[in-house]
């Protein structure tokens, strides 16, 4: 009886548990036993314990950069409605907004929307295929704001006086050459 004895007061073999390890179960899981546990108790009200449906995602293009990204019918559908019927980028979304408070908020939606759309467009056709020619023509519109603000007395166009038709050099060239020195 002794030897029984012994072997009950023994204390058992230390398991991985025992020195820090835990066993980990995922929010998912979690969740889920959940569900099942309340549906093995209740299973009169089987609705109540239904799981709501997952969102269908798909690819959306942007109708201004024509970048793709993932997202749901519903919120395809609000940004439609928001953008006067076209599916724009959070990106896009935020350069109308940009453009809307441009200029004082005097833009509406549908202006800066089309304002930023024809950028993209232009960007598209010409900044992608041809960078150079872009840095180019984005260049020849700085010079254009620029001369446009620019206050020197060359600028300015003289509002009177006589608007020149056509030079006299030619004329003055012609007498000169005809011209013969007598001695």
């Amino acid at each position: 009886m002794g030897h029984n004895r012994e072997e009950t007061n023994k204390k058992p073999q230390k398991l991985a548990i025992d020195y820090g390890l835990q066993r980990t179960i995922s929010d998912i899981s979690f969740e889920l036993s959940k569900e099942v546990a309340l549906v093995v108790s209740d299973h009169n009200n089987i609705e109540k314990n239904v799981l709501p449906p997952i969102s269908e995602v798909e690819d959306a293009k942007c109708e201004c950069c024509g970048m793709s990204e993932e997202c749901t019918l519903e919120y395809v559908k609000r940004v439609k409605e928001k953008y006067s019927g076209k599916l724009i980028c959070g990106l896009c979304s935020e350069a109308v907004k940009e453009e809307m408070e441009k200029k004082n908020g005097g833009k509406k939606l549908e202006e800066a929307l089309n304002e930023h759309m024809n950028a993209c467009s232009k960007f598209n056709r010409l900044g992608r295929a041809y960078p150079v020619l872009y840095q180019a023509e984005a260049m020849r519109e700085i010079l254009k704001k620029s001369r446009a603000k620019s206050l020197s007395p060359r600028d300015t166009q003289n509002k009177g006086g006589i608007a020149r038709s056509s030079s006299c050099i030619p004329a003055i060239t012609k007498d000169i050459n005809n011209l013969k020195i007598v001695d």
